[in-house]
């Protein structure tokens, strides 16, 4: 699968990119024009919400790109034990040619700003910065990188706030956690002494040491020795174990540090090339946690197919054996048929004299644009981390305007990976598609909806299509604006269950701009904010709100970008049926739309805009998760089949809630029954069944699409699997 290497650009952009710090780009999928689509109207009611903190502009910022961590929530709930509020960092500058420094802000449980400044007094250029706030003390701790000594490589600083009696900015002096440049032994390879370690991202956990707490600040290589010189951002990761005690008193904490040794070996790999995108996590049993994914290509920019949903587990307080754990993204598709009555596929591969692409796997949705996203553990022992899926081809091409939200969501006791659709949603009854589909949203299923008529005398499948980003125009940064303007991000599960997932979308700015479509002639400078609420830990998610300033009154005039949600939902009590909580919304108000300062410069006026925060407090919509943790979800049943694709075998888990009869079966594209896996009483619980590609008979079958079916007490589930030999 060939991919368009970007190494002379990168060269080209060097200089400009290594001042702002900005993450490099790497090879890129190829992206192919798509007919204008549709916008997906409402599937389902959208949840009810008010403001209870208008946006407010807590300073002019003339740094207008992504003010805060590339993989982190930057704006953090203050425990109830420290009175609530928030704890908010990001990076500005007061001016238009002043340094880039790093900020600190304390908001009251009303949203109001208590505190807000600079945390050093040193006129360096900072940025990036991560925080933390300890469960226990609720005392905040601030990570940045910065060029703290003569050298030329940035450091990593870290501070912590003795926050004493509900006073902020008590910083304690700064500990360089990263002293660059780092030494790096990687197993393939001699060690390499230019390493240097930047973008932290922090979290806190139990610490082996009774009474404390353990501190990670984990940061991405920006040095690479990879293949051809990509960019291949291992992490180096510094800790530390603390109390409220050594923070109030300013006690110097004593750092230790550890590395992936896999992804050290990604660095160092100059024959097959792997690129790492991700952050870190951690439970309450010292688990610490690296979830991300990776993309991975041979020298030729050929695709490798590795499975690039990774979890890097870490136990014993991030000091024992790193274990990687991962999963396909990938999504096997068909491609639809091009008009009613012709069943030659729409899609063509441009390099094969635009040969329709099969229904045999040769198209998938798979995890694109998706370098800036967050990881979040909840109580049910699940893991969360949200990204953008793309409808691709094996071909090395995508269509970016099929791009669609969703998560992977790691089991941490099973070590399983599942991938749930955030936005849009799949219908429950499609027993064809393994996620959703633009063509197909109504029964039958497996066929497109409607055509529409090219102009031309033909037709084309008519679809669905979005534009999950913050600004409208592929083309801005030299076609690298969906590489630097993604993020979505999740806030983690509270005690009730209660989590957002926070995202942008220009899809009626791009409607306008871009097809000149007048019908969206108010959206023209419309970036969307695009919230989706979970009541139930991720099970299910709601209908996305959407606040931008031609709907939402109180946005008028502000142009979102950058948007952060708080760190948890705080949960304030029940409407009916329903519970209600409030999350707090830090984001930047972009006066002219697009990045100055990112190169190169989307426009020539260094205007800047404003860092803002806002609250919103939201009606969640009802669960339909049992409330019986012992009785699985209706809708859950059936799980992924693991490896996927696979060869030559693979594993099919479902589970059982309550005992009674189960037939789980093989079935072909064309509806032709292939296996009997299972079939008579099953026992309450989870049961497992390996097939090896061979049909009833004992014969191997062939390569391609198949679907298993699980049917027991009137309830059927299909999912869909790929074979690939």
């Amino acid at each position: 699968m060939k991919r368009i290497c970007l190494f002379i650009l990168v060269l080209a952009l060097l200089p400009a990119l290594a001042l702002a710090e900005a993450m490099l780009p790497g090879p890129q999928p190829k992206a192919l024009p798509s007919p204008q689509g549709m916008r997906l109207p409402p599937q389902r009611e959208v949840p009810s919400y008010t403001f209870t903190k208008l946006p407010t502009a807590i300073i002019t910022n003339y740094y207008d790109y992504m003010i805060g961590s590339y993989n982190e929530l930057p704006l953090v709930v203050i425990p109830d034990v420290a009175g609530g509020g928030y704890f908010m960092s990001y990076h500005g500058r007061r001016q238009a040619t002043s340094t880039r420094r790093v900020f600190y802000t304390y908001l009251d449980p009303s949203g109001n700003v208590i505190n807000n400044n600079e945390i050093t007094s040193v006129q360096n250029h900072e940025g990036f910065p991560a925080i933390a706030v300890d469960p226990v003390s609720a005392k905040p701790m601030y990570a940045w990188h910065a060029d703290a000594d003569d050298d030329a490589p940035l450091e990593t600083q870290f501070t912590s706030d003795a926050f004493i009696a509900g006073i902020s900015g008590l910083f304690n002096d700064l500990a360089l956690v990263c002293d660059a440049p780092v030494v790096i032994d990687p197993p393939n390879a001699d060690p390499t002494s230019d390493n240097e370690f930047i973008w932290p991202c922090m979290v806190i956990g139990p610490s082996p040491v009774a009474g404390k707490r353990r501190v990670y600040v984990g940061m991405r290589n920006f040095i690479s020795h990879a293949l051809n010189g990509s960019p291949s951002e291992n992490m180096y990761i510094a800790y530390a174990d603390f109390n409220g005690d050594d923070i109030e008193m300013g006690t110097p904490l004593a750092w230790n540090h550890t590395s992936i040794p896999e992804q050290d070996a990604w660095n160092h790999d100059t024959v097959e090339f792997r690129r790492p995108a991700g952050t870190l996590a951690v439970d309450n049993a010292g688990n610490l946690y690296w979830a991300g994914h990776h993309v991975a290509y041979d020298a030729s920019d050929n695709d490798l197919g590795d499975p690039d949903m990774d979890v890097f587990v870490c136990p014993n307080y991030g000091e024992g054996t790193w274990t990687r754990y991962s999963g396909y993204g990938n999504i096997p598709t068909i491609n639809p048929n091009q008009a009613p009555s012709d069943t030659t596929g729409y899609y063509t591969n441009p390099d094969a004299g635009d040969i329709p692409y099969g229904d045999n796997g040769e198209m998938y949705w798979g995890i694109s644009n998706s370098g800036h996203v967050n990881a979040t553990v909840g109580p049910d022992g699940k893991l969360h981390v949200p990204s953008i899926w793309a409808l691709q081809a094996y071909s090395g091409y995508y269509y970016p305007a099929l791009q669609f939200v969703k998560e992977f969501v790691f089991d941490l006791s099973t070590h399983e990976f599942e991938i749930r659709d955030i936005f849009p949603q799949q219908d429950p009854n499609d027993d064809f598609n393994g996620t959703f589909t633009p063509w197909d949203l109504e029964a039958p299923w497996g066929e497109v909806d409607q055509y529409a008529d090219d102009g031309a005398g033909g037709y084309f499948p008519a679809m669905y299509t979005d534009w999950p980003f913050a600004h409208w125009d592929q083309a801005a940064h030299t076609d690298l604006m969906m590489f630097h303007y993604n993020g979505v991000r999740v806030s983690e599960p509270n005690d009730h269950g209660m989590m957002v997932c926070i995202w942008q979308d220009s899809d009626r700015a791009r409607m306008f701009n871009y097809y000149s479509d007048t019908d969206y002639a108010a959206f023209a400078q419309t970036p969307e904010i695009m919230i989706s609420a979970s009541p139930d830990n991720g099970i299910t998610w709601s209908e996305p709100i959407s606040i931008n300033n031609v709907e939402t009154p109180q946005m008028a005039g502000i142009k979102p970008m950058y948007t952060y949600p708080a760190d948890k939902v705080i949960f304030t009590g029940m409407q009916g049926q329903n519970e209600v909580g409030k999350i707090g919304i830090m984001f930047y108000n972009d006066f002219t739309w697009g990045s100055n300062v990112n190169a190169p410069a989307y426009h020539p006026t260094p205007d800047g805009g404003e860092v803002m925060f806002m609250e919103l407090e939201i009606v969640f919509p009802l669960g339909l998760a049992s409330d019986d943790p012992t009785v699985p979800s209706v809708a859950k049943l059936l799980l992924q089949n693991y490896p996927n694709p696979f060869n030559p075998e693979t594993t099919i888990n479902f589970d059982m809630p309550a005992s009674g009869p189960a037939q789980l079966e093989i079935y072909n594209v064309k509806g032709q029954l292939v296996k009997t896996l299972a079939e008579g009483n099953h026992d309450f619980g989870r049961h497992s069944y390996v097939w090896n590609g061979t049909d009833n008979g004992g014969n191997s079958v062939s390569s391609g699409i198949y679907f298993y079916r699980l049917s027991t007490n009137g309830h059927s589930e299909s999912r869909k699997m790929m074979l690939m030999k």
